[in-house]
């Protein structure tokens, strides 16, 4: 199920493959990649993550999550890891992704619409989501791109 994911780099950054995670159909969670976002020389700036496959809580959560660190911020860091990532789901046929963020964080806001997704609206989560329970979010921004 899984790929080698050794080709996921450009002249700025690589992702180095932290672990892979099995689906979950009790947690209705899919395969997932996570990922560490290095620099060239291997210093790490963040993470991110790509889950594989669909379903329908993959609309609140998305297929992409990420973080920068904060020294590693103002540099788009995390929208060239996107831009990695789109190439592994594309390896997984993957025709489509959502990435979503909440409304008020403005710098995600920004990556997602630096690479060019398509906001298809602001959604309030379902009262039984996690992210509603565990977070407190009760709205997120829900990108889609096209691969």
């Amino acid at each position: 199920m899984f790929l080698g994911t050794n080709f996921l780099e450009s002249d700025e950054i690589k992702l180095i493959l932290e672990k892979t995670t099995e689906a979950d159909p009790v947690k209705n969670w899919v395969p997932a990649y996570h990922f560490l976002i290095c620099d060239r020389q291997g210093t790490v700036m963040g993470r991110c993550a790509l889950r594989i496959g669909y379903n329908d809580s993959l609309y609140y959560v998305g297929h992409i999550g990420y973080s920068v660190y904060e020294k590693y911020r103002g540099h788009h860091y995390a929208a060239k890891a996107c831009e990695l990532l789109f190439l592994l789901a594309k390896k997984h046929n993957m025709s489509y992704l959502y990435i979503t963020c909440n409304p008020d964080n403005i710098p995600s806001r920004k990556t997602l619409e630096y690479l060019k997704g398509e906001l298809l609206e602001i959604a309030e989560l379902p009262e039984d989501s996690d992210m509603r329970v565990n977070y407190g979010d009760t709205e997120k921004c829900i990108f889609k791109f096209d691969l």
